[in-house]
């Protein structure tokens, strides 16, 4: 998903929940502190027998795995993800050898 599609559908969200003030609400309505969305995903982690602690950080580390597999140059991954050194950025592209599958035909 671009950031442009990201963002659309967030304030199609927002707008379709217009009566709250915040997009991610508890049930009572109040915002959803991080302390909650880390709490969730260590359970979702524990319920899907990952065998390792699970923490929000992980979606970053998926994003950059995927588009790295994907064949996104690791400039591109870079800008994407906000890195401002490259070096936090090549680990992504160190662990995708799919992506060299095709530079060579026999």
């Amino acid at each position: 998903m671009t950031r442009c599609r990201e963002l659309r559908t967030l304030r199609q969200l927002k707008r379709t929940y217009a009566e709250s003030a915040f997009l991610f609400v508890t049930e009572r309505g109040g915002p959803i502190t991080e302390a909650t969305v880390r709490k969730m995903m260590a359970r979702a982690g524990q319920e899907a027998h990952i065998g390792l602690p699970v923490h929000p950080h992980m979606l970053r580390h998926t994003i950059g795995f995927y588009l790295a597999n994907n064949g996104v140059d690791t400039r591109t991954i870079q800008a994407y993800l906000g890195h401002r050194n490259i070096k936090h950025t090549v680990r992504y592209t160190q662990l995708a050898p799919e992506r060299f599958r095709a530079l060579w035909r026999d």
